[in-house]
């Protein structure tokens, strides 16, 4: 049996598999922020001693930069007490005798994409995922492609306004995380007619005491002719393809997956990102690499935290 790993910013998965790719147990949490890494720990020690058996291999991704050769956490911008945290000897005391592989949650997402999903099949794969945090991963022939350690591809860090003397400055995450765009629907409610279905659907869920996760209700909001909706959207995908144009411009990827619980907008943000991607492009480029919405979904992260323990090449 294997096991792979989802450790997030709001979730904690943990998925097994028989040995063949093939899921038979899954686990999931909701992340208490105010625990913190301790709290993860404790679920993750409370979930492995349940299972029947022993894993003989365990695949992690960690939302956050790591060093994918020791196993050990850099940071994680979400939940505290991880920096300079141990995983993998963690890990090792939790099941002896077991095979380790920690990395950064977006790359082991764009391994499962390339893989198992939507992008399988393509040479090169560049992953983004909005979530909670705004992340990367690049995939070479089915590879993950690392640069010099805790390097990954921090899509989510390019600054979108520099940082000044006078301004901390804006980073893609503090725009189109999904917090960033829950909060921004809170803050244009009471400015909505209150025939708006955007703002008929957030009140409800307010009124029900549900407060965050905004963003969900963007796209039946924009089915429903919200210009609003409409609106925001066109505005989410241009600042995602504001990101992806510099990883065009230094990789120029056969394909970009967007995953992530923001990606859920579908349709609509994957078209809002494609058409915006045209006008930041250079045009002796020709066209820009094909804009393909996750298959995977939910399941990328655990499902490449496994196929991390398939085949342990990596490409530096």
């Amino acid at each position: 049996m294997n096991l792979g790993i989802e450790i997030g910013g709001t979730k904690l998965q943990l998925v097994t598999d028989n040995m063949t790719g093939q899921l038979t147990q899954r686990f999931r949490y909701t992340i208490d922020p105010a625990q913190g890494a301790a709290g993860i720990l404790a679920q993750i020690d409370a979930t492995v001693r349940q299972l029947p058996e022993q894993p003989q291999a365990i695949g992690v991704g960690f939302g956050g930069p790591v060093d994918w050769q020791s196993g050990r956490i850099a940071a994680s911008h979400q939940v505290g007490g991880w920096s300079g945290f141990d995983l993998m000897g963690w890990l090792r005391e939790l099941a002896p005798g077991a095979l380790i592989r920690v990395e950064n949650d977006a790359n082991v997402a764009a391994l499962g994409e390339s893989r198992q999903g939507v992008a399988k099949g393509f040479g090169t794969v560049f992953y983004m995922t909005l979530g909670s945090g705004v992340g990367g991963g690049l995939i070479l022939n089915q590879h993950i492609y690392h640069g010099a350690i805790p390097g990954e591809s921090e899509i989510g860090h390019l600054w979108l306004v520099p940082p000044s003397d006078d301004s901390s400055g804006q980073t893609l995450e503090q725009t189109v995380s999904g917090w960033a765009v829950d909060r921004q629907i809170r803050d244009l409610i009471p400015q909505l007619p209150h025939d708006s279905a955007l703002r008929i659907a957030v009140q409800q869920a307010h009124g029900q005491g549900l407060t965050g996760g905004e963003a969900r209700f963007l796209h039946p909001a924009y089915e429903a002719s919200d210009p609003v909706a409409r609106m925001l959207i066109e505005q989410i995908g241009s600042v995602i393809a504001l990101g992806l144009s510099h990883v065009v411009h230094l990789f120029h990827p056969d394909v970009v997956v967007l995953g992530g619980g923001l990606s859920l907008i579908g349709e609509p943000l994957r078209v809002a990102v494609r058409q915006a991607l045209l006008r930041y492009v250079m045009p002796s480029f020709g066209n820009p690499p094909v804009i393909l919405l996750s298959k995977l979904r939910e399941d990328a992260v655990p499902v490449g935290a496994l196929e991390l323990l398939l085949n342990d090449r990596v490409i530096e």
